[in-house]
Formats: C-alpha cells, sequence, structure tokens
C-alpha cells in the first residue's frame, strides 16, 4: 500500500504578522483623522492629502504582503520603509513650521512604527536596527535638531523594535527546537512499530524454524542453524535502531515544519469493536478464555493493539514454557479501563531476566506488549514468583487512542 506524507506546521510568529496587518490599518487611519481635525493648520494641506492618499492606497493594496513572512519579501520592506521615512521627510513642507518645532506628530504619525516592526518580525532584531536607525535620522533630519520629544520617541521605537525583533529570533529556534523533538519522537514511534511486526512475524518464523530443525535432523538442521544466525543479526538490528523512513525538519517562511512518511491506516469499522471477538482465536484446549457476558467496545485501533498484546504474551508462554503449557485470559469490563490478563503455570521469570532478554534483543515484552499499551496511554505490568508461574496484566483505557491518534489534531496538509 502506498505511504502518505503527515505534514505538521508550527509557526509561532504567524499572529504577530495577524496583529501587524491590523496595526497598520488602524494606525493608517488614526493619522488620516488626526490630519482631518488639523487640516485647517496646514501650510500646504494639499500636500499632505496626495500623501495621505498613497498612504491609504498601499496600506489596503499591501495587506495580503503583511500576511505572513513569504510575501513580506525584502524589495516590500524597503519600499514600505521609504514611504513612511518620505512622509516624515514631507512634513516641513506640508504642516505649519511652528507646529513642527512644537513636537506634533509627522504625517505618518505612529503607522511608522508598524514599517520598523515589520523588519522585526522577518528579520529579528538586526534588521529592526537598521530600520529604526533610519526612521530616527528621518525625525532629527524633520525637526532639525534633536529636541527632548523627538529623542525619546526615537528611543522609544528603536528599543521596542529590537527587543521584538529578539523575541522573534528566539521563538523562532524554540519553533525549530520542538520541531525535531517532534520529529525524534515520530521516529521513535515508527522504529517501535516496525520493530513490533518485526517480532510478532519473522522472527517468530526463524525461531521457529531453528527449534524444528534441529528436531528434524539432517539438512533440516543445517538450515535451521542458518535461520538462528539470521534470528540473532535480525535482533541486533532491531535492539540497534532500524532506521525510520525518510523525514525532515525545516524552518520555512510559514514556520517550522515535520514531515513523516508513514504507512497508511488500516481499513476500520466506523465504530467501537468487540474486544471478546478479537480474543476468541487464542481459547483452545490449552488457552481458557474468561471474559463478560456482554460486549467490550474498544476503538478499532486500541482493540487490535490490545489483541497483539495477549498474543504476544502467548507466543511468550509458547516459547519459553512450552507448546504443550496451559494458559488462562481473563478480560475485565471497568467503567473507564479494560483489563485483560494473561496467566501462565510455568516456572516464572528470574529477576533481571526481563532486563538481559531486552540487552540481547529479545524484545517480546518491552516493544511487542509494553511497547502496545504504551501507545494506548495504558499499561502492561508483569508479575513472576519463580515456581508460581507469570502473570501479564494489560490495562488500556477506554478513551485510548495512543500517542498517534492525539498527533493527528495537530496535523496539517
Amino acid at each position: 500500500m502506498a505511504r502518505r506524507e503527515r505534514v505538521m506546521r508550527m509557526s509561532v510568529e504567524q499572529p504577530l504578522w495577524r496583529a501587524l496587518a491590523g496595526y497598520r490599518v488602524l494606525t493608517m487611519l488614526y493619522a488620516i483623522g488626526f490630519f482631518a481635525t488639523a487640516y485647517s493648520g496646514f501650510a500646504r494641506p494639499w500636500l499632505a492629502v496626495a500623501y495621505y492618499a498613497v498612504l491609504f492606497v498601499w496600506t489596503l493594496a499591501t495587506l495580503p504582503k503583511v500576511a505572513g513572512a513569504a510575501g513580506c519579501t525584502k524589495r516590500f520592506l524597503a519600499a514600505d520603509l521609504t514611504i513612511a521615512v518620505t512622509g516624515i521627510l514631507l512634513t516641513p513642507f506640508a504642516d505649519a513650521h511652528e507646529r513642527v518645532m512644537d513636537g506634533g506628530p509627522t504625517l505618518p504619525s505612529i503607522w511608522t512604527a508598524g514599517s520598523v516592526l515589520a523588519f522585526a518580525i522577518k528579520g529579528g532584531w538586526r534588521w529592526a536596527a537598521v530600520a529604526s536607525t533610519l526612521v530616527a535620522v528621518a525625525n532629527l533630519v524633520e525637526r532639525g535638531t534633536p529636541a527632548r520629544d523627538t529623542v525619546h520617541n526615537v528611543i522609544l521605537v528603536w528599543v521596542a523594535s529590537i527587543a521584538i525583533g529578539y523575541v522573534v529570533e528566539v521563538a523562532r529556534a524554540s519553533e525549530r527546537t520542538l520541531a525535531r523533538a517532534l520529529e525524534i519522537e515520530a521516529a521513535t514511534r515508527e522504529r517501535e512499530r516496525l520493530a513490533r511486526d518485526i517480532h510478532d512475524s519473522v522472527l517468530q518464523v526463524l525461531a521457529m524454524v531453528q527449534r524444528r530443525g534441529a528436531v528434524i535432523g539432517g539438512e533440516a538442521a543445517e538450515l535451521g542453524r542458518m535461520a538462528g544466525e539470521q534470528e540473532v543479526a535480525l535482533r541486533t538490528l532491531v535492539s540497534g535502531g532500524l532506521v525510520p523512513v525518510s523525514r525532515v525538519s525545516e524552518d520555512t517562511a510559514e514556520g517550522a515544519v515535520v514531515r513523516a512518511v508513514e504507512e497508511p491506516e488500516r481499513e476500520a469499522p466506523d465504530g467501537p469493536v468487540d474486544l471478546r471477538a478479537l480474543l476468541a482465536p487464542y481459547a483452545g484446549s490449552l488457552v481458557h478464555l474468561a471474559e463478560p457476558g456482554a460486549p467490550v467496545p474498544l476503538a478499532p485501533a486500541a482493540a487490535r493493539e490490545l489483541a497483539a498484546a495477549v498474543g504476544a504474551a502467548l507466543d511468550n508462554v509458547r516459547v519459553h514454557v512450552g507448546e504443550r503449557a496451559r494458559a488462562w485470559i481473563l478480560v475485565e469490563d471497568e467503567p473507564d479501563e479494560v483489563i485483560v490478563t494473561v496467566r501462565d503455570e510455568g516456572p516464572g521469570i528470574p529477576d533481571g531476566r526481563l532486563a538481559e532478554a531486552e540487552s540481547e534483543g529479545r524484545l517480546g515484552v518491552a516493544l511487542s506488549i509494553r511497547g502496545r499499551l504504551r501507545e494506548l496511554g495504558g499499561t502492561a505490568e508483569l508479575i513472576s514468583v519463580p515456581g508460581q508461574g507469570t502473570e501479564v496484566e494489560l490495562r488500556a483505557p477506554k478513551e485510548a487512542g495512543g500517542r498517534a491518534a492525539r498527533g493527528k489534531a495537530a496535523d496539517h496538509e
């Protein structure tokens, strides 16, 4: 079956772009409104009207440009800052000289800060420092002297823009770190899934071929020996870490991106399935199944994984206790969870044996049982007393969707 690509996109700066777009519109209306109330005081109002007409058209026409980092190019930023600086330098020609010297607002007024903030969000604090410095020079030229209020406004814009630019850089670094962490988590989950599948199929077959070959003898014994060598090699590969499918994390104009190529989901019923139906094939002359009289509903994926964990536990019974070993399966349907207990009559597991088996690449308990329950948000406990058999208790929450299901809410194509 064809694999599909899952894309998770994160962008902590996208809300900043939306806020900037709103800021530019509001400050443009503020500047025009202020001019309308002080129209009679302007020495050359026609010059101010011409500038505000350009500012109005430019602000509305460039809203798509400031909707995200991709559209906010260097050329656009340069043109935007040019309009802001031009408005500042035109103020002495349009407004009365007395009001300019008294610290009156420039033609673009606080709209200029939006242009500087666009530099900060796009390029960080260094770009913000350059843009705010150019605005500061224009303000000093407009007044002709470094008055107290002019210096105060210049420093305020300079500090604010650099601070915002620095925060954006830190946010981007955190975004990339989170994307990398999600990538590693996805790779680990995929490795565990593949290892479980290999353990449940290939390794079991190789182990069976090795045992049967030793019993039959002759050429079959040589075939069994080769199967045993391949089993050891494959276990080493699984325990050492399978190479995950292709993944790449990026930092694009729209934010950090994590792409993961995944196996398609199996077709499943729309509603819950009865766990008893999946456990029934395990029952037989040697395996006794005790289940409730009513259905035990679980989500299809959760039911499959829980049944597979039960199957792995029974495989361990056959391998480590014997082909004729008896086992018991007990299913308990609790209000919030389903509990399945698998018990055998074997000699039990010596202390430290599970850790030793995992180090040897024997991952039946680590992945096929505990790994599956961990994915479901449940637990798997092994209780073993030497000479009294082993009991495996599997607990799966009824709302279990696993980490994979919870991650789907954040997927975007």
